[in-house]
């Protein structure tokens, strides 16, 4: 809840059935995550999710370069297009290789990262503002941001709430990522700056989320994004937001596991469906609910490979057949 100056109290948002459930999948995938090994993924596929990120964060503050141009600024290639775009890009790039530098905890970092990252594109960057200011949408504002005055108490309020909450840290993230957009600390960078500092607080949580462009998803809800935002600032709470901020979240994780699903080997599967299935004996349907790419003959492979390897019991013969692993 917010006064009329823009003061915060501790309550920033609703707990709904809905964060709960959103709660819950991220967490289950999240363990899905760590028992197939996606905490870090390949090297090519950390640098090209990485380039997503920053292409997708870039976009939404109305940058033009495309993906295949910011992988060339990120090759050091030569690249046509806006002074001020690549610039953008560069500066990202620069932060983006270096998010383990910075303590998603520390203002001061905070200030480093805006500093680095709006370096050369304006005036004073790393410096909160001192001229109030409003968010138009055409000729109207569509919001208006706390005084001046009062926006380094309510940063450090914000960096309190980060430090010393019992909300988890996901949960954290989407709180900070939004109320750091209400609050709107700087003339310029703002967006990405609340993007950026969701990862680093989500960082904490799982290391997968160094690599997992989020941003990808904001973008292609772009609307979406912006409507939470608004409905958030009529509401005084972010619950709006957070709901929104999970579900991209929880598609974002889906879409890395289902990528993973597909590249698996045999023994693999095997491996998969052991560590999530919580049946005591399963068929071959029950398998294929799990991997829905594959067809029935390569389910069938798989569950007879995984007897000969002495890996599963089968019981039954034919379309009829259990099967249990030993």
């Amino acid at each position: 809840m917010r006064s009329n100056d823009g003061i915060m109290s501790q309550k920033y948002y609703e707990g709904t059935v809905k964060i709960i459930n959103l709660s819950i999948e991220i967490g289950r995938l999240l363990g899905v995550v760590d028992s197939t090994y996606l905490r870090k993924p390949k090297t090519k596929l950390r640098r090209e999710s990485r380039l997503k990120t920053i292409q997708s964060s870039l976009m939404i503050e109305g940058n033009t370069l495309s993906l295949d141009q910011v992988t060339a600024i990120f090759e050091k290639k030569r690249v046509i297009g806006p002074a001020k775009d690549i610039k953008e890009v560069q500066n990202a790039i620069s932060v983006y290789s270096n998010l383990k530098m910075l303590d998603p905890y520390s203002e001061k970092s905070y200030l480093q990262a805006h500093e680095k990252l709006m370096s050369g594109l304006v005036e004073d960057p790393g410096r909160y503002r001192t001229k109030n200011v409003g968010v138009y949408k055409g000729e109207e504002i569509a919001h208006m941001a706390p005084p001046a005055w009062n926006v380094s108490n309510l940063m450090s309020n914000l960096f309190t709430y980060l430090k010393k909450s019992e909300d988890s840290l996901i949960i954290k993230s989407c709180v900070f990522h939004y109320e750091m957009e209400f609050i709107h600390p700087f003339m310029d960078g703002n967006g990405r700056m609340g993007r950026l500092w969701q990862t680093l607080i989500l960082m904490l949580e799982n290391p997968v989320f160094e690599y997992l462009p989020i941003e990808l998803e904001i973008k292609n809800n772009q609307q979406r994004y912006y409507d939470v935002l608004a409905e958030s600032d009529k509401e005084g709470l972010c619950t709006k937001f957070v709901e929104f901020m999970l579900e991209m979240i929880k598609i974002s994780l889906g879409q890395l596991v289902e990528e993973k699903r597909r590249s698996l080997t045999d023994e693999q599967r095997l491996q998969y469906f052991k560590e999530q299935s919580q049946l005591p004996e399963f068929t071959r349907k029950d398998y294929l609910r799990v991997f829905r790419d594959i067809s029935t003959a390569t389910a069938t492979r798989d569950l007879k490979k995984g007897v000969e390897m002495g890996k599963l019991i089968r019981i039954g013969d034919n379309r009829l057949a259990k099967y249990q692993f030993i």
